[in-house]
């Protein structure tokens, strides 16, 4: 709800809370019963995130929809997990969430080897790029995607010949606002593209400085936590356009009835539309677990996530949800790229 990924938790709140008003309207679950939301905030910090989860368990929460970040998400499982809670993260994408044996837990995105193998695809394949920079924030998630997607290159260079390589392996700092060094090490690598895994603030002010330095024959891809409006606000619009983002679909592209209904009432009740995939990411988490609920009669969590594991073509408001495999996984690809046009907007990217 604070820090610097606030914009996105508070788009959680905002969609579980026009939901859960929603259901109650109706007459609640379970013959009346109302929902009842109850807010943390751990500001994306694991160790808040776990003292978070400590006082939701004691408050007695029947299920969890969160965290944003997969550090805290990681950080807040564990808790979860030996308190027998329920938990889906609506944007958590690091693939070890969900190779811990958790069984209470899932996600209503797609992990981060979906996005690896698209971003790799895209880079060597569709547009040509033969010196990869990979750059992370060090955290679970950036360094995870960094790290599936150097794989995935190298099993495209040695299955197709692809003269392909990743020139530049390196991290920077949550919240650095100078990228001199890294800029340097770009050029001294003659970098032609940069897959940048980190989140939205680092990655305008990276494009930024890279517009400043004249580094303009660096194709940028963001990975899906750049998937956000004030990434192009902090970069400018001039420095942004052609910027590319791998991600899930945007709200514009789903062409769905529940997606349109959602960011209908999202409008009337808070008079914008959802800000962020992960917004509408985060209303399916409730709509499942309201399902679940609603479906075995039952609040147990376990028999919560029994049910999850046998659910078949949901209709999210990010798209049918197909099912999920026993990890809690979300079965099917799911990945699109985007590009910043010269308004400034993403948009399908277009080969």
């Amino acid at each position: 709800m604070t820090g610097e990924w606030a914009a996105e938790g508070q788009g959680f709140r905002r969609a579980v809370l026009l939901l859960a008003d929603k259901v109650n309207e109706e007459g609640g679950l379970l013959d009346g019963q109302p929902v009842e939301i109850v807010v943390g905030d751990d500001r994306g910090d694991p160790e808040e995130a776990r003292r978070v989860a400590k006082r939701l368990v004691e408050e007695g929460i029947v299920a969890i929809v969160g965290a944003y970040n997969s550090d805290a998400t990681e950080a807040a499982s564990s808790v979860y997990d030996e308190a027998g809670i329920l938990q889906i993260t609506p944007s958590s994408t690091a693939i070890r969430l969900t190779e811990k044996g958790y069984t209470r837990f899932f996600r209503t995105c797609f992990r981060d080897d979906n996005q690896g193998k698209f971003a790799a695809s895209l880079m060597v394949n569709t547009l040509g790029k033969q010196r990869i920079a990979l750059v992370h924030d060090d955290t679970v998630y950036a360094e995870g995607l960094a790290e599936g997607t150097q794989r995935y290159v190298e099993e495209l260079t040695e299955n197709t010949g692809a003269e392909a390589a990743v020139v530049l392996f390196t991290a920077i700092t949550p919240g650095q606002r100078d990228f001199t060094a890294l800029l340097e090490q770009l050029e001294a690598n003659a970098a032609d593209v940069l897959y940048f895994t980190g989140y939205y603030p680092e990655g305008g002010l990276l494009v930024k400085q890279m517009k400043e330095s004249g580094l303009t024959e660096i194709q940028f891809i963001g990975g899906d936590a750049v998937n956000n409006p004030e990434f192009v606000t902090t970069a400018g619009v001039e420095a942004a356009t052609g910027a590319l983002v791998t991600s899930a679909a945007l709200i514009e592209d789903l062409d769905y009835q529940e997606t349109e209904q959602f960011v209908a009432d999202y409008e009337e009740t808070y008079g914008e539309r959802p800000m962020s995939a992960w917004t509408l990411a985060s209303a399916d988490a409730f709509r499942l677990i309201e399902h679940a609920i609603a479906e075995t009669a039952s609040t147990d969590p376990a028999v919560l996530a029994e049910f999850l594991h046998t659910v078949e073509d949901f209709p999210g408001i990010t798209g049918p949800i197909v099912g999920y495999d026993q990890k809690g996984d979300r079965e099917g690809l799911g990945i699109v790229a985007y590009a910043v046009n010269q308004e400034g907007k993403l948009v399908l990217y277009e080969p």
